[in-house]
């Protein structure tokens, strides 16, 4: 059982390295990223702003792009492309976190089964002896229980606080988007408001 809990590990790693990445991609200083864009729709300089937009990655800069871009729809408009891109943001910030979580349910539970299999092959091996087997197969068995039982549960230790931790990056991303599209309406009313004579 020690082959499918490297499968499983090796899948975890794959999964956590890439969302640990893709995150660190993703997330920017709003803050920062919120003033430049709100400095320049000051001097109404919409393309600049769309610009800045295009250059910055992640989901807080495309947010703030549709609004810009639906600007001149009225706050509904802006409202609904903000909220038509967090439908298609947030999905891609969630993707394949679940199996962060599934690999942290089953690998006790493949653990356990190799635990039973090293206890099937000592005890097979106890009644093909006639009750007696050489110590050597008898604890090469019991190694295999006793590295499938640990294996299971450290892959599953470190696959729960992988997905624990990258569900925080996410909340925080959401979070940002959310500030981000409050400040959005802000930017594109006042940019508005700069328009009227």
């Amino acid at each position: 059982m020690l082959l499918p809990l490297l499968v499983v590990s090796g899948s975890m790693i794959a999964v956590a390295v890439d969302r640990y990445l893709f995150y660190h991609r993703e997330q920017i200083n709003a803050v920062e990223f919120l003033a430049g864009v709100r400095n320049v729709l000051r001097r109404d300089n919409v393309v600049e702003a769309i610009s800045i937009c295009d250059a910055t990655p992640g989901p807080v800069s495309r947010l703030v792009k549709a609004a810009i871009l639906a600007r001149d729809g009225g706050r509904e408009r802006v409202e609904e492309s903000i909220e038509e891109v967090g439908l298609v943001e947030v999905p891609r910030l969630e993707a394949r976190l679940n199996v962060l979580a599934t690999i942290g349910q089953i690998a006790p539970l493949i653990g356990l089964l190799g635990t039973l299999f090293g206890f099937i092959g000592m005890f097979h091996d106890l009644q093909a002896g006639g009750g007696f087997a050489a110590p050597a197969h008898l604890f090469q068995h019991l190694w295999q229980s006793l590295y499938s039982a640990a294996g299971g549960l450290g892959i599953a230790i470190v696959s729960h606080a992988s997905h624990n931790f990258l569900v925080g990056r996410v909340n925080a991303i959401v979070l940002d988007m959310e500030k981000a599209s409050a400040e959005a309406l802000r930017l594109v009313a006042e940019a508005s408001g700069n328009r009227k004579p």
